[in-house]
């Protein structure tokens, strides 16, 4: 005849599942949000040194307020193409800047809400691209 373990630990398997189920759970989906957010972040790293690379093609400061607007528009679509659904409402600022040496440079900033797991928990993420405005001169 098969014997059985003393009659007080019956049922403690399930007792125990029932503490360590939703602290795994928590773990995975703590998991799953910082991931997103890394990427929603990366999505808006990435569409500012995008609006960098064209704003730095323009020679002068006139050329750089004029085409703003385009550029603006551009990195938001860049975002959003990207992102999708990572990314939500981003808004994009720049300016124009000179630096300690006196070269002009251009800064682009692209500020969105990352998607989230948890409702009413609200993330944003902030990221800023600086570059260098080019200087296009005939060959010596």
């Amino acid at each position: 005849m098969l014997t059985r373990g003393p009659r007080g630990d019956r049922g403690s398997a399930s007792l125990e599942l029932a503490f360590v189920a939703p602290v795994l759970l928590l773990v995975v989906f703590v998991g799953v949000q910082a991931g997103l957010w890394a990427y929603g972040r990366s999505v808006a790293l990435q569409s500012a040194r995008e609006g960098v690379s064209q704003l730095r093609l323009l020679s002068d400061a006139q050329s750089v307020e004029a085409a703003r607007p385009l550029v603006s528009a551009h990195v938001v679509q860049f975002a959003t193409t990207v992102g999708r659904e990572s990314l939500l409402r981003p808004a994009v600022t720049s300016r124009s800047l000179v630096d300690a040496t006196g070269e002009p440079r251009v800064e682009v900033t692209v500020t969105g809400s990352v998607i989230s797991l948890v409702p009413g928990l609200h993330l944003t993420t902030t990221q800023r691209a600086t570059g260098a405005v080019e200087h296009f001169g005939a060959d010596r």
